[in-house]
């Protein structure tokens, strides 16, 4: 290995490294709680070596954000993927998106600190390259096939968007270990209210 390719492996391990800690600690106190000098202390690099990676702290952030959306997408999609159905690939990944928002870390981070860190439109904008995509697309399909009555289908993908993320939300203010089951049953009765 060339004394380049060394380097550059350690700086993508400072980088990785800046991220795993700050992750842990947005996740447990949330943004405004956390300084930069805790995150490169608990990375056990200088401001220095942070700042060679990331512009800011709302920078880091963001790379945390996008890393936690794309792990729910993950899950979402390897969920959705496992049925053969379209229709059932909605279900799935409809109830597996309010599965893995019930995640207190992805809560704290993708739903609370997300939009106040960096406002409602990169974080829709954001929201909408992780996922909302997938939802308008399956929901188009399904149109197509004549599962769902054809409609414009970006409404509908923002208003089942709004609702899966408001009921995160409330997921994460109850403490009734009962409400998950609960919303995930709320939530097949509002899909299958859209079947033609």
């Amino acid at each position: 290995m060339t004394a380049q390719n060394v380097r550059a492996a350690q700086r993508e391990q400072t980088r990785l490294t800046l991220l795993r800690e700050s992750r842990r600690l947005f996740a447990s106190r949330g943004y405004p709680a956390v300084g930069l000098s805790e995150i490169v202390r608990a990375a056990g690099v200088t401001k220095g070596a942070l700042y060679h990676h990331f512009d800011s702290k709302a920078e880091l952030f963001r790379a945390v954000l996008e890393q936690v959306q794309q792990e729910v997408g993950e899950r979402v999609a390897a969920t959705a993927d496992a049925e053969d159905d379209p229709w059932k690939q909605l279900v799935a990944g409809c109830q597996a998106f309010l599965a893995a928002s019930a995640d207190p870390d992805a809560q704290q981070i993708m739903l609370v600190d997300g939009p106040a860190v960096l406002g409602w439109n990169e974080w829709r904008a954001l929201d909408e390259a992780a996922s909302a995509r997938h939802l308008s697309e399956a929901l188009a399909g399904l149109m197509a096939a004549g599962v769902i009555a054809a409609q414009p289908v970006a409404p509908l993908t923002r208003l089942l968007s709004g609702a899966m993320n408001e009921a995160a939300l409330w997921l994460a203010s109850t403490a009734d270990p009962r409400d998950l089951a609960d919303t995930q049953a709320a939530l097949s009765r509002l899909l299958e209210s859209l079947r033609a």
